[in-house]
């Protein structure tokens, strides 16, 4: 069953930072090849940290000078700072400037293995009542509900990320232009613009549904050479609320989301099948 096209391909080579867009991109089974490669670790606090915390991280850019290729080792990264000064992800005079940006003792990181708990380890908290610390994370205000944490991977629990990846959750995120277009219908003061919730891959999608994706969950999807198997809503954090760019600071994004649905925006995806997609590629729906 087709469902529509894919528009845009979007890769971001360090968690948190704006990243690239691509015509085409090989997806292997652990995500677009160079996505999320690198990430900040706070030296401080401990655990690999993004921009819900250190919002100063969403202006910086990263991405490769160099051709991705389809199998072994990436290439290291270029960021770029707000101040438009540029620099490999491997300098360590980079580390010092997004100390310098964030307030926090920072330090880049390429991926390591999985067996590295101690790099993934979830750093202390910046609150001691946990629900606390959740309702900061999620931008929740004490009436609104908390996101169902029992959908998550259990060891984000006592890891930052995925272990072996910087994926908050799964490795690829899907969002359609139908939910972005909903959400701006219906909260015409706010704006819902895709580099707000910072998709893999961004669907022009047939459908009379405000929110397509939501019915996807369980399900598999077929997008050029690569399949997917769609493993759930994504409930959204602070990041959402951010400033960056053209973009202003707008807590009101997260009030929009959780009235409108339950706080989520988009689905998380795991690869079934690598493959090739491309813009354009036809989206359908296998099972």
């Amino acid at each position: 069953m087709s469902l529509g096209n894919l528009a845009e391909i979007h890769r971001y080579p360090v968690k948190s930072m704006q990243g690239e867009r691509l015509d085409q991109v090989w997806v292997a089974e652990d995500g677009l090849r160079g996505d999320r490669q690198w990430a900040a670790r706070d030296e401080g606090r401990g655990g690999i940290e993004g921009a819900r915390k250190l919002p100063a991280l969403l202006g910086c850019s990263a991405r490769y000078r160099e051709t991705v290729p389809d199998a072994g080792a990436n290439p290291i990264p270029e960021v770029e700072l707000p101040s438009g000064k540029t620099f490999s992800a491997d300098d360590q005079l980079l580390a010092r400037e997004l100390t310098s940006l964030t307030g926090r003792e920072l330090t880049l990181w390429p991926r390591l293995p999985a067996s590295e708990d101690a790099h993934y380890r979830r750093g202390a908290p910046d609150h001691e009542d946990m629900l606390e610390e959740l309702r900061a994370i999620f931008a929740r205000l004490p009436d609104e509900p908390l996101p169902d944490l029992g959908k998550l991977p259990p060891v984000l629990f006592t890891s930052s990320t995925i272990p072996g990846s910087y994926f908050d959750c799964f490795s690829i995120f899907l969002l359609s232009r139908t939910t972005l277009a909903t959400m701006q219908a219906r909260y015409p003061d706010s704006i819902f613009d895709a580099r707000r919730f910072r998709p893999n891959l961004l669907l022009d999608i047939d459908a009379a549904e405000d929110f397509p994706e939501n019915a996807w969950v369980g399900k598999r999807l077929r997008i050029g050479e690569a399949a997917f198997r769609i493993e759930t809503e994504c409930p959204r954090c602070a990041m959402t609320t951010h400033a960056f760019a053209d973009l202003p600071k707008d807590p009101e994004v997260m009030r929009a989301l959780v009235q409108a649905n339950a706080g989520n925006l988009g689905v998380y995806a795991a690869v079934e099948t690598p493959g090739r997609v491309r813009e354009g590629d036809s989206i359908e729906l296998i099972e």
